[in-house]
C-alpha cells in the first residue's frame, strides 16, 4: 500500500537527515582541531519500483563524503617543529605502543597518515603531534646523507658531539708577480686539534729561484713542519691542479696531519699578497641546543658550537584517491584499497605538496557553511515528520471508513 510506503520513505528521510546532522555536529565540534578534515553528506535515492506508468516510494540513504584532499588554511606558529602541507599528500606517522624490554618506545606496525603537523619533541626524543602520533621520515647517516629507504619514527638524540680535529684546509689567495720585497711573505691560520682547541699554523711564502715559482712552508711557530714549491702558469697565473701542502705536527694533543689545498692560489700582477679566505674542517665539541624542521623537510639538530646536523628528512606520502583513506582517531588516516598505492617522495616533487616550517594547517570546516547545512537538515527532518503525521492521519481516516 502506497500509504505505508510513504511512511517508510519519510522515516528513511528522517534517518538520513539524522546522519547528516551527526556529520555537521562532528564538523562543528572539530572546527578548531588542527589538521581536521570535515565530513560532508552524500544523499542517494533508493528505488523500489519506477516506470512510465507507476512509481512506488523508495527510500534515501545518507553516506559520509570525505574531504581529505581539501586544503585547510595555514597559520604561522612559534614552534620550529610544526609543519604544514600545502597541496597534495599527507605526513607519515606511527602510533606508540608502550615500551620494549630495553625501555625504548615500541610502535604499532599499522601505517598511518595525517595532516596534523603540530609536532613537538616528547620526553623520549620523538616528534609527536597533539594526538600523540610520532612523525616518520627517512633517516640520515652521521654525515647528513639521507637514505630514502623505509620510513621510521624520527628520534632526536641530544648527545653532545665530540670534537673533530682538522684534517683538511683550503686557501684562496693571490701572490704578487713582482713582490715589493724579497723577504718571505708571512701569514697564519687556525686549525682544531683533537681536543677541539684552536691552534695557530704559521704559513710563509718565499719566491723561488725560477720564474713563476713560490715555496710554501708551514710551521707551528717554533719548527718548520713541511714545504712545497708551486709553479704558476705564466699566462693564466693559476697553480697546477691538485697543488697542496701536507704537514704533520703536535698541536697539543699528539701528532696531527693536515693537508692544505693550494689549487686556488694564483699569481697575478702586483706587489702585495692578497688572501681572500681560508677554510678548515674540524670543530670543537658541542652540546645539544635545538632541533627544527625546514621547508625542505630536513630535520636539523644544532649545537652550541655553531655546528648543525641533518638527522632525518620528512617526505610527503601521496595517494591517487586520498578521500578514500580510512578515517582514524586523532586526525589520522589508514590505508584502504580504494585509496590506491602510496607514493613516498620529497616535498614539492612528482605532484607532492610543499612543506611550510613553523606553521600548522587548520581544519577545513567553514562554520557559516555548516550552520547553513544545519538549517537545511533541520527543515528537511521536520518536513519528513510532517509526511509521517499526515500519512498517519490518512491511515486513520481509512480505518474509520468501516464505522
Amino acid at each position: 500500500m502506497s500509504l505505508f510506503n510513504s511512511m517508510t520513505t519519510a522515516i528513511s528521510g528522517m534517518n538520513a537527515q539524522s546522519r547528516a546532522l551527526g556529520h555537521i555536529s562532528d564538523n562543528v565540534a572539530n572546527s578548531q582541531t588542527v589538521g581536521f578534515k570535515r565530513t560532508d553528506t552524500n544523499f542517494e535515492d533508493l528505488l523500489t519500483q519506477s516506470s512510465s506508468r507507476i512509481h512506488t516510494p523508495g527510500a534515501v540513504s545518507a553516506t559520509p563524503e570525505a574531504t581529505v584532499s581539501l586544503q585547510g588554511s595555514l597559520e604561522m606558529v612559534d614552534n620550529p617543529l610544526s609543519i604544514a602541507l600545502s597541496g597534495n599528500g599527507l605526513l607519515s606517522v606511527a602510533q606508540p605502543a608502550g615500551r620494549n624490554p630495553d625501555g625504548s618506545v615500541a610502535f604499532e606496525n599499522q601505517q598511518l597518515f595525517t595532516r596534523a603537523g603540530d609536532f613537538r619533541k616528547d620526553s623520549s626524543g620523538y616528534l609527536v603531534n597533539g594526538s600523540g602520533y610520532a612523525l616518520q621520515g627517512w633517516s640520515a647517516d652521521a654525515n647528513g646523507v639521507v637514505n630514502q629507504g623505509p620510513l621510521s619514527p624520527i628520534h632526536v638524540d641530544e648527545t653532545p658531539i665530540a670534537a673533530q680535529p682538522t684534517t683538511k684546509a683550503a686557501l684562496t689567495a693571490n701572490l704578487p708577480k713582482t713582490p715589493a720585497s724579497t723577504d718571505p711573505i708571512k701569514t697564519q691560520f687556525q686549525i682544531y686539534n683533537p681536543a677541539g682547541d684552536l691552534k695557530t699554523v704559521q704559513l710563509s711564502w718565499a719566491a723561488g729561484g725560477a720564474p713563476n715559482t713560490w715555496t710554501a712552508t708551514a710551521g707551528d711557530g717554533t719548527t718548520n713542519l713541511s714545504s712545497q714549491t708551486l709553479t704558476f702558469d705564466p699566462v693564466t697565473g693559476a697553480a697546477a691542479p691538485g697543488s697542496a701542502l701536507t704537514f704533520t705536527g703536535d698541536f697539543g694533543q699528539g701528532s696531527q696531519t693536515v693537508t692544505l689545498d693550494l689549487s686556488d692560489v694564483t699569481q697575478h700582477a702586483g706587489t702585495v699578497y692578497e688572501q681572500s679566505k681560508i677554510t678548515v674542517d674540524g670543530e670543537t665539541s658541542g652540546a645539544f641546543r635545538a632541533v627544527a624542521i625546514r621547508d625542505s623537510g630536513d630535520v636539523v639538530v644544532s649545537y652550541d658550537n655553531g655546528a648543525s646536523r641533518t638527522i632525518a628528512k620528512v617526505p610527503v606520502v601521496t595517494f591517487s584517491n586520498p578521500d578514500a583513506l580510512q578515517r582514524m582517531d586523532g586526525q589520522a588516516f589508514g590505508l584502504s584499497s580504494e585509496a590506491g598505492p602510496m607514493q613516498v617522495q620529497s616535498a614539492g616533487t612528482k605532484g607532492a605538496g610543499t612543506l611550510s616550517a613553523g606553521a600548522v594547517e587548520h581544519s577545513n570546516v567553514d562554520i557559516a557553511a555548516e550552520f547553513t547545512k544545519l538549517i537545511v537538515a533541520q527543515r528537511a527532518y521536520t518536513a519528513n515528520t510532517r509526511i509521517v503525521t499526515t500519512t498517519d492521519q490518512m491511515l486513520e481516516e481509512t480505518i474509520n471508513m468501516r464505522r
